[in-house]
């Protein structure tokens, strides 16, 4: 059993060109065969070091596979590999990101307080969509513009557009985990 190369990318894994769109189907195929060739089961009897390896693989194959096979994950993963890692909290993505959308965003979040305060569901229930709504809008964006990348040319506004846009998507993800919660207490 070979080792990953180091810089293996999840597409890599796959053998797959590094590019939003990805045949679903095709992936769950290559899945299941990767997975019962390097399962951990298969080096039982075999030394520890190959047994490492193995485990190690199958980790790396999951965590590929869970990431490209999700639209959103594969999005942000996509711009990680440009060099912008949003999921880090230390990434700075937040100052970045620009000034009259964190004020929108903050707005937001004390009408969504309001609205919990008052146990007024309905209202929240209405926000979360029209934020859906934009969340879905966002990723559309950063999709569009992750494709232009995929030319091979980088260009730092495309990157930069859609980090922005990929910003907003997390926040309006966490605004609707916090609506979801909210739901979720009042039905209980």
């Amino acid at each position: 059993m070979a080792a990953r190369p180091p810089g293996a990318t999840h597409f890599d894994v796959f053998g797959l060109p590094r590019a939003y769109d990805v045949d679903v189907p095709t992936l769950e195929k290559q899945y299941r065969e990767l997975s019962l060739k390097l399962h951990p089961d298969r080096f039982a009897q075999a030394e520890a070091k190959e047994r490492r390896l193995s485990l190690e693989q199958t980790t790396a194959l999951n965590d590929a596979y869970k990431t490209l096979k999700d639209g959103t994950k594969r999005a942000f993963y996509l711009l990680k590999l440009q060099g912008v890692d949003l999921e880090r909290e230390d990434a700075g993505a937040q100052k970045d990101m620009p000034l009259e959308f964190l004020e929108e965003v903050m707005e937001l979040r004390e009408a969504l307080d309001e609205a919990m305060g008052a146990k007024d569901l309905d209202r929240a229930r209405k926000m979360g969509a029209e934020v859906e709504g934009r969340r879905e809008e966002a990723l559309r964006e950063a999709v569009e513009t992750l494709r232009t990348l995929e030319t091979g040319v980088t260009v730092e506004s495309s990157v930069k557009k859609a980090s922005h846009a990929l910003g907003r998507v997390r926040y309006f993800t966490r605004f609707l985990e916090q609506v979801e919660t909210f739901e979720e207490e009042m039905l209980a």
